[in-house]
């Protein structure tokens, strides 16, 4: 039997795939304690993951790296997965259970800046902010461009889910005047009142939001909820905020709900694929994008590759990670 000693010593090959949220000296450094060996690659398909990760005793990797069941029964050595970010839809936990691999991720990662950026998005899209830059860039100085805006105060803004970031959004409109309300069916009723956050159904959602924000992850139950239906029982001033998974939303449907004037305009961190193939998306005034940066400040950045590579860590060293994932993990 290895003892503690020999087990601290081995050399761990760590493979970041796609590390564009994670700092190295970072992840180097709170692996201390631990021989580690770092490689980097982007492995967007499972045979080159496959090929990349043998030998590896542990991933850290982003949304867009496929950790899929195939992947997990291929890596023997494999003992630990870390999501860098808070969403784990990428990964195959239940499988990672029933081979004893330990999945993490950073459920605390980025709160106030997504929270914030889906602020930003709110304002951009209410205020016109797009329209009115291009146009005064191009040498037109007329305020009527924008017409109509609407009156922020007295709207209702809707959240779909009751997550921590999604909390810290409704946080942050306390003082603008306006009632927040939320379907979430993972969250308790009292949670939702300390915030003054009224629990309404989905359908009550879609009626009476003036301003929709997605805070959901990626599920096989939130998977395309925003389709032709839900945009048709949408209100036609209404604004769709997504900062949580691009696929959550009907692209082919949100085009023709904005078309036909089902809704106002949109605001999207987030897409169905990323990066995004042409879309009609891109050519409409009606829509600001952003590309996936919700998550990011220098600090978040810093904070996310210690939280995650602690915890790989801890695995690697046989102790209980600070922040496992189980297979039945809810979207609240």
């Amino acid at each position: 039997m290895q003892s503690v000693w020999d087990y601290e010593r081995m050399t761990h090959k760590v493979l970041l795939s796609d590390a564009k949220t994670t700092d190295e000296k970072a992840i180097e450094s709170a692996c201390s304690g631990v021989d580690v060996r770092i490689q980097s690659t982007v492995a967007h398909d499972e045979d080159s993951l496959v090929t990349e990760a043998t030998g590896a005793s542990a991933l850290i990797v982003d949304a867009n790296t496929p950790v899929t069941g195939d992947v997990l029964r291929s890596l023997d050595e494999l003992q630990v997965v870390g999501r860098a970010g808070i969403g784990f839809d990428n990964v195959a936990v239940e499988v990672a259970a029933d081979n004893d691999i330990v999945v993490v991720n950073v459920p605390d990662y980025c709160i106030e800046e997504v929270s914030t950026h889906a602020i930003a998005l709110l304002f951009g899209c209410l205020r016109r902010l797009n329209v009115f830059d291009s146009t005064v860039k191009g040498g037109t100085w007329e305020w009527t461009i924008g017409r109509p805006i609407p009156r922020f105060a007295g709207s209702t803004v809707g959240l779909f889910a009751f997550g921590k970031i999604a909390r810290r959004f409704a946080a942050k409109l306390r003082g603008f005047d306006v009632d927040v309300i939320a379907y979430d069916p993972y969250v308790s009723d009292y949670r939702m009142a300390d915030l003054g956050v009224e629990r309404v159904d989905f359908d009550q959602l879609l009626a009476r939001s003036d301003i929709l924000s997605i805070h959901a992850p990626l599920t096989d139950g939130t998977r395309g909820t925003f389709d032709e239906e839900a945009f048709q029982a949408m209100r036609e001033n209404a604004l769709l905020i997504n900062t949580a998974r691009g696929p959550i939303v009907d692209e082919t449907a949100l085009v023709d709900a904005l078309e036909s004037s089902e809704i106002d305009a949109a605001g999207l961190d987030v897409r169905e694929q990323e990066p995004p193939s042409d879309s009609p998306l891109s050519d409409r005034d009606d829509v600001i994008l952003s590309p996936h940066v919700g998550w990011y400040s220098e600090r978040s950045r810093v904070e996310l590759s210690e939280s995650v590579a602690g915890d790989v860590a801890r695995v690697l060293r046989d102790e209980k990670p600070n922040n496992p994932v189980s297979p039945d993990s809810s979207w609240g």
